[in-house]
């Protein structure tokens, strides 16, 4: 027998260094259980020229390193792309080695969930978002017809494999929303946030003189989030405006050479990124997909001024009082000239606090799940 406070945790990719959304979550969790005493045993899949990391035997026992498969010996299958190129007979070995519970970060890592040599451990599974409807909405957005149809069709082999989580003890979910969805599959089914860097509210007193918009600016949705906020909104305002975020597209970079109020800073490192959202006056943050909960709101929250957003960024997170919600362009439009003048009140930001502690804590959030990974 183990002890009841090791845990494996089979994460989808290499979780540092943390620079986005899912491996965020992921590499906070283990920080902050670390912090609470468990034991790791870190298993994850290594791509994308990713080398072994030092940094992550500071919070886990052991770290196990697998090669994630090549697109053409698992395209054809039935199971998921993203699935069946994480599949590999090392990781069930690995975690045949002890009888802890184990973690299995997103429907990605969940090849063996239902295989029967672990029927009877402690699985967990943690939904950073429903990965059907996130490649349905990647499809729909994608203007490349073979990325279309490849997203489409990933989109129906993940809805059909969902049935594997009937195997989980219990499925953790980012949103109150897919809790509610994932009942049909584990009666278990709990909404905790993710894990993120912030640990306190930064605020900085005083007004700021530009608008930030920031995010990867590879990703699909964030890329035609900024496209339509530079048209529809940045075009329409007398206003500085400042665009951050990873490896902008050309079409991106063209548009700043159009508008001459607009600025796109590519690629910063994450202190200089949080200085700029620090200060600026409003973080307008817009997408067109509300799938899972986005780090870039809890950053600004965490670190900025006024926040502006759509509803479908809120995606149920339960921080909608805390933002100025903006549907439209003139929506958005209204709400920055609104703020613009303004400084954040002393009941503003201690609301802000509240709500942060009392929902987004790391610690109290993984002092939630614990009761479900150690058995007494």
């Amino acid at each position: 027998m183990t002890s009841n406070k090791t845990i494996h945790i089979v994460s989808f990719d290499i979780p540092y260094p943390p620079v986005y959304g899912g491996i965020i979550d992921v590499f906070y969790k283990i920080k902050t259980l670390h912090e609470l005493g468990f034991e790791i045993i870190l298993h994850c899949f290594q791509y994308r020229s990713k080398t072994e990391e030092d940094e992550l035997s500071k919070y886990c026992r052991t770290v196990y390193y697998y090669k994630r498969k090549s697109a053409y010996k698992v395209f054809f299958s039935v199971v998921p792309y993203i699935v069946s190129s994480r599949s590999n007979g090392d990781l069930l070995d690995n975690l045949l080695l002890d009888d802890a519970p184990i973690i299995f970060e997103g429907l990605h890592t969940c090849f063996y969930l239902s295989h029967p040599s672990i029927k009877e451990r402690n699985k967990m599974v943690w939904m950073h978002n429903i990965e059907s409807d996130y490649y349905e909405a990647l499809s729909s957005a994608d203007r490349n017809f073979i990325h279309k149809i490849h997203f489409s069709v990933e989109s129906k082999k993940l809805k059909m494999f969902e049935s594997v989580l009937k195997s989980a003890t219990t499925i953790f979910c980012v949103n109150q929303a897919d809790a509610e969805y994932m009942t049909q599959y584990c009666s278990q089914s709990i909404f905790i946030p993710p894990f993120h860097i912030n640990e306190e509210v930064k605020f900085k007193p005083g007004k700021g003189d530009y608008i930030l918009y920031h995010g990867s600016l590879d990703v699909i949705e964030n890329h035609q989030a900024a496209i339509y906020l530079i048209q529809k909104v940045f075009s329409k305002v007398d206003k500085k405006v400042i665009i951050a975020g990873k490896n902008p597209k050309s079409s991106l970079l063209a548009l700043e050479k159009t508008y001459p109020n607009v600025t796109i800073m590519a690629n910063l490192p994450h202190d200089e990124l949080t200085e700029l959202i620090r200060n600026a006056q409003c973080n307008v943050l817009y997408t067109f997909q509300s799938t899972g909960l986005k780090h870039k709101l809890l950053n600004a929250l965490y670190n900025g001024r006024f926040v502006i957003a759509n509803e479908m960024l809120m995606a149920n997170s339960g921080l909608d009082k805390l933002c100025t919600i903006a549907n439209t362009s003139e929506e958005v439009i209204a709400a920055i000239n609104e703020c613009w003048t303004k400084e954040l009140s002393e009941s503003d930001i201690e609301e802000r606090k509240r709500v942060l502690v009392d929902l987004y804590s790391n610690a109290s959030n993984a002092k939630k799940m614990m009761p479900y990974i150690v058995s007494e």
